[in-house]
């Protein structure tokens, strides 16, 4: 499962591959590393129907039934102390930082957000996987000198907690959509990896 990716490569070369007609990322510097909930560029159709270069957080919302085991768990811990607990509260502020790889598309949770309207590509230049065998992250890219690609993607606008400190807010969100590794990545990648679009993949150090 990706958890760390980058993205290295400038805005116009983003927006001349994707067709991009507007941009609302500002001044894009490169990304090393990308991390699960931090914001990140994705290309969509906008509502008003313009493909757009976009920022969005990297996350889609959990399922509910996630939520509601988390929120179990830390209801029965506060119990455990003593506290008294509004369980209905509680669900509602559940942190949830969201879904990176998204799986199942056959699960009701994520078939409201498969069509055209939600769909998006994510560049990228390298996306890393952890191996334990290997002693840690393996680093894949298409070529040695890392050209842009793109994942295939699906974003969403959500209200949710993100993060306590935060509380509630609403944010633009996106995740990968996922597939079986192919020859190359299958002996580093044991589960489902992101769904790109490239002729050649191989890894790379670093």
């Amino acid at each position: 499962m990706c958890n760390l990716y980058s993205m290295t490569r400038n805005q116009d070369a983003i927006r001349a591959i994707a067709r991009a007609m507007r941009d609302q990322t500002g001044n894009l510097p490169p990304m090393p590393g990308i991390f699960p909930d931090y914001p990140a560029p994705i290309v969509r159709n906008a509502p008003d129907g313009v493909r757009e270069l976009a920022l969005a957080r990297w996350g889609m919302p959990s399922s509910q039934f996630a939520l509601m085991e988390a929120t179990k768990k830390r209801a029965a811990k506060l119990e455990a102390k003593g506290k008294a607990v509004d369980f209905t509260e509680l669900l509602r502020m559940e942190p949830d930082t969201g879904t990176t790889n998204i799986r199942n598309i056959g699960s009701k949770h994520w078939q409201r957000w498969l069509g055209i309207e939600n769909r998006c590509l994510v560049p990228f230049t390298s996306f890393s996987e952890f191996n334990r065998e290997a002693g840690g992250d393996i680093w894949f890219a298409l070529a040695e000198d890392r050209p842009l690609a793109f994942f295939a993607g699906i974003w969403a606008n959500w209200t949710s907690v993100r993060k306590v400190r935060e509380g509630e807010t609403t944010n633009d969100l996106f995740g990968f959509l996922t597939t079986e590794p192919n020859a190359r990545l299958a002996p580093f990648i044991r589960r489902r990896c992101p769904s790109f679009c490239g002729p050649r993949t191989r890894s790379s150090g670093g």
